[in-house]
């Protein structure tokens, strides 16, 4: 059956290549994904694909039934949406809409996912159960689109037994594969704090209450909060990515803003720390006569792997590409929003190398530059038709 996967694979590569090449010229931010909408809906009516379309606005789910329908489901995931960022490649395929880019190799999860749906349309009379293909908007973007669709029913009628995804990995050459079993990638949540004081002359403080002193005193502080409340075997990052206030160097401010991020690999740490966050800033603020505005919505969870499913497609992947060419993968602090799955279901989430020889394509994600040996492509297909073969 491998055999049979990876004739299909090759078959089909020139058009998944070409998919490949308009979703990436004509990339769509987080929510707007329209026309990729419209254009992946007409690949799956193309090949007689039942689907749905408009599931969390732009987001569409597919169904394909095999043998004996009712005996599993399994669910694949490909989201949909690019990052405001202005392309600087020079390639035939680059990006035609101005300042927006799949930098983080979204477009090629897409299509990976077409041509598998059309591998595993071929085949249904030759593996058992039901596969729902869910092409997701807004990862890039809170509350995250996974969470959108698991309220509008993504994962019921029928309920997936299991559900994997597959990112794209610059770091690893093409023909290799990423897993890791267990707690994978970190929670990310926002964190807002507006300190406000009272402005005045810059040489007469005393009359003030100056937020930007308080802001550094807050910043630094609630490291420590983080180090010293927090278990040092959890896994936590707190940065602060922007600090706005003032407009001259002769005035203390009335306001200062600050945004930053928590991350971290575990749920209930994760909540207490909310809590110290907003409790330290509070009270930081309230000794010097400030006050403290603080905003912590929930972001994405941190993403768990099952880890009996992982060791299957560890092994599939095995078979697939070689043991050889089956990596495990270090935790990543980044975030992503297949997690809000892998609280309900069984998931994967597993990454396929995308460089050539580990000489070309090396630019990471989110770079203005970065792009993928196309080989890489046949290897995304198979691996998830092979997923739901191999069950």
């Amino acid at each position: 059956m491998i055999d049979r996967i990876r004739q299909k694979a090759e078959q089909y590569y020139p058009e998944v290549q070409a998919i490949r090449h308009h979703i990436h010229s004509h990339p769509e931010l987080s929510f707007q994904e329209f026309e990729t909408s419209k254009f992946i809906a007409g690949k799956l009516k193309e090949w007689g694909i039942e689907h749905q379309t408009g599931v969390a606005g732009t987001g569409i789910v597919g169904l394909i039934k095999g043998k004996n329908p009712e005996k599993r489901c399994i669910a694949l995931r490909a989201d949909m949406d690019a990052l405001p960022i202005l392309e600087a490649n020079t390639i035939s395929y680059k990006s035609q809409n101005d300042g927006v880019m799949h930098a983080c190799g979204h477009d090629v999860h897409s299509s990976c996912l077409l041509g598998a749906a059309r591998i595993l349309n071929d085949l249904r009379d030759e593996w058992e159960g039901t596969v729902k293909l869910i092409f997701q908007p807004g990862e890039e973007k809170h509350p995250g689109g996974a969470s959108l669709m698991i309220k509008d029913g993504v994962l019921e009628n029928p309920k997936p037994d299991a559900i994997f995804a597959l990112h794209v990995y610059p770091h690893l050459p093409v023909g290799t594969t990423g897993f890791r079993a267990g707690q994978y990638m970190a929670s990310a949540d926002e964190i807002y704090i507006t300190i406000e004081g009272k402005g005045g002359h810059a040489a007469l403080p005393q009359q003030t209450v100056d937020p930007i002193a308080i802001a550094a005193q807050v910043i630094t502080g609630l490291q420590q909060v983080i180090s010293r409340k927090g278990n040092p075997l959890i896994p936590s990052v707190l940065t602060f990515g922007k600090i706005a206030g003032g407009f001259a160097t002769n005035v203390i401010p009335d306001k200062v803003e600050i945004l930053g991020t928590f991350r971290t690999m575990d749920e209930k740490w994760r909540y207490e720390a909310h809590k110290w966050i907003k409790d330290f800033t509070e009270q930081t603020c309230a000794a010097y006569g400030a006050k403290a505005t603080i905003e912590i919505p929930a972001g994405y969870p941190s993403l768990f792997n099952d880890p009996a499913l992982t060791a299957k497609a560890e092994g599939w992947a095995k078979e697939y590409v070689g043991a050889a060419n089956v990596h495990t993968l270090d935790m990543r602090m980044a975030g992503e929003d297949f997690s809000f799955y892998t609280h309900h279901v069984p998931g994967c989430f597993f990454r396929i190398g995308t460089n050539k020889d580990n000489k070309e394509f090396l630019a990471p994600v989110h770079n203005a530059h970065f792009d993928i040996n196309e080989e890489a492509l046949k290897v995304g297909v198979g691996m998830m038709a092979w997923m739901v073969m191999a069950q």
